[in-house]
């Protein structure tokens, strides 16, 4: 590992005074750089994802301009030997726990909330988690959420050879998704996309956030990735509930912003997800019809 960090650290021409390799996480593997300067956490993956870095790159800046949030400086990206690398000024993080944490980073998320795009999505594709994510542009949320976040996880199920009640179920959820915003325009507001409580922590006492899956789009599909997967104190519900209330048909669309997650993991983690899944897609499509 001291070769490749002293590489890594050559690229950004920045010295290196150790390295420490770190607990992987499911994914991915990573190491913490001293420049003697500063520290850096940096990520690997195999040779040739540097376009996912520079993606995740770009949804860092997006939202570490708005000034919500305490968001990782990116150091630069590329590739060393047969890994690719991705550079991050390193944060010292400690998690999302008390009422105090909670309330603070619900009002943080509501205010990231109320920076809002021309359109729904964003022009390039990203990642979530290890799995692309579809973006390109449109003027419609409903249309925008069934071809680019259901239909391409339908397909990619169909392809591995998925059949049964969850497919056919898929299949009339896509086609009905409009059906759940007849009254309802939701503002295109910046997303992180990926905000489950692992990807969120605090900084000095300030909210942070990272691994993102930037995109445009419904706030309350946001609101409902924090549900999922372990969840925040409910104090960042109320905290977020005061600062901006959620419409009163959210109810009736957490199934749908929850169902693309959950197909998420089925796709890279298996059949762990699978009696969830199927049980939400079953309830949305009862609702819808």
């Amino acid at each position: 590992m001291k070769v490749l960090a002293e590489q890594i650290a050559a690229a950004l021409g920045v010295g290196c005074a150790g390295t420490v390799e770190l607990t992987p996480g499911r994914t991915r593997r990573a190491l913490k750089i001293d420049t003697g300067d500063a520290s850096l956490f940096v990520k690997l993956l195999p040779a040739g994802r540097t376009e996912m870095f520079a993606a995740e790159m770009e949804g860092l800046a997006l939202l570490r301009d708005t000034g919500c949030f305490r968001v990782p400086a990116a150091r630069g990206c590329g590739t060393a030997g047969d890994v690719s690398w991705l550079a991050l000024e390193w944060l010292d993080l400690k998690p999302v726990s008390t009422d105090e944490d909670g309330r603070a980073f619900g009002k943080a998320l509501a205010a990231l909330h109320e920076v809002h795009g021309e359109l729904y999505g964003l022009p390039r594709d990203n990642w979530l988690g290890d799995s692309r994510q579809e973006n390109g542009t449109s003027t419609s949320w409903p249309l925008f959420y069934a071809q680019k976040r259901l239909r391409p996880q339908l397909e990619r199920l169909i392809a591995e050879g998925m059949r049964g009640e969850l497919i056919s179920n898929l299949q009339g959820i896509v086609e009905r998704v409009p059906a759940l915003f007849l009254e309802y325009r939701p503002a295109a507001s910046l997303l992180h996309g990926d905000l489950w409580h692992g990807n969120a922590a605090m900084v000095d006492g300030q909210p942070a956030v990272f691994d993102p899956a930037v995109h445009y789009g419904d706030r309350e599909a946001d609101y409902v990735m924090t549900e999922l997967f372990g969840g925040f104190p409910i104090s960042m519900y109320a905290s977020y509930q005061k600062s901006a209330p959620l419409d009163a048909g959210a109810a009736s669309r957490r199934g749908l912003y929850r169902l693309y997650h959950l197909l998420n993991h089925i796709l890279l983690f298996g059949s762990p997800y699978l009696r969830e899944t199927e049980r939400t897609a079953a309830r949305l499509l009862s609702e819808l019809r």
